[in-house]
């Protein structure tokens, strides 16, 4: 087996796995694994920092960080483009393709 086949079994069997890391989320109105990252993403956070515009009083940015397989979604989605997870909606700030994982995080305005 190549390293590259080894990926492409252990993102199914172990990562995306329910029974191990990943738990079932509506992305877009569709049941897949799905992983949401906190950890992962106060780490990126940190290289961020003050590099964002402040925002009004009462407003904030909900991220969220989250995996999914691209067998599993489809298309990388554009930055800029909506997704819903869990019926809320979000906008893509950011997607990376990581050998067949797509890395999406997403923003939200809350007040």
């Amino acid at each position: 087996m190549t390293f590259k086949e080894q990926i492409t079994e252990d993102n199914l069997g172990v990562f995306m796995n329910t029974l191990e890391f990943a738990d079932t989320h509506a992305v877009n109105d569709v049941d897949m694994p799905c992983i949401i990252d906190t950890n992962e993403l106060i780490d990126r956070e940190k290289r961020y920092l003050g590099k964002r515009d402040l925002y009004a009083d009462g407003v904030y940015i909900k991220q969220l960080l989250i995996y999914v397989r691209a067998e599993d979604f489809g298309q990388l989605p554009g930055v800029g483009r909506s997704l819903k997870l869990d019926k809320r909606t979000y906008i893509v700030s950011d997607a990376i393709n990581e050998d067949g994982i797509y890395s999406i995080n997403l923003e939200a305005n809350k007040t």
